[in-house]
């Protein structure tokens, strides 16, 4: 039971995990190569490629985890103005509006994919296919709505709201 509920907390957060492993070695390749450039007088000349592949993943990979523990940027001051039903009116339409552009930007990533699967483009160093870098963005998109609606579900609010509610 407990080897389990390890593997699923795992599997829920793999888009963290994910992230986190790029970010580590984007400060890592980022660091080496300012140590090459300075110290050895050895630039890395691929070094921003592999950089742009990687805030790439980062972004898109992080994704859904800001919806999932409620840390995407959000300005309810005027929400928080309104009388209680207002509010909750306001909060479905933002629901439908932010469901709406997700699908939308999942919806269009194919097409955008599909540019780069077609014509083959790839970087002009290490030759890394394009598709391959921005194909994370319609599991991404996919992830976000699925963690839109698992903290609708579990009532999951930002964290300055539950910084203010808490005082």
């Amino acid at each position: 039971m407990k080897q389990e509920k390890k593997l699923s907390s795992f599997l829920g957060n793999l888009d963290v995990w994910v992230a986190s492993a790029v970010l580590a070695l984007l400060i890592l390749l980022t660091f080496a190569g300012v140590i090459w450039r300075r110290v050895f007088g050895a630039p890395f000349t691929w070094l921003e490629e592999v950089q742009l592949a990687c805030m790439v993943w980062i972004v898109f990979a992080a994704g859904g985890a800001a919806f999932r523990y409620g840390n995407h940027v959000s300005i309810e001051m005027v929400v928080d103005l309104l009388p209680q039903k207002a509010q909750k009116v306001c909060e479905v339409f933002i629901s439908v509006v932010v469901v709406g552009v997700i699908a939308y930007l999942f919806y269009q990533s194919f097409g955008f994919i599909g540019i780069f699967a077609k014509s083959g483009r790839t970087t002009p160093m290490l030759h890394i296919p394009y598709m391959l870098i921005y194909g994370i963005a319609p599991v991404s998109y996919v992830l976000m709505i699925v963690s839109w609606f698992y903290s609708l579900v579990r009532g999951i609010k930002s964290e300055a709201k539950e910084a203010v509610e808490g005082e």
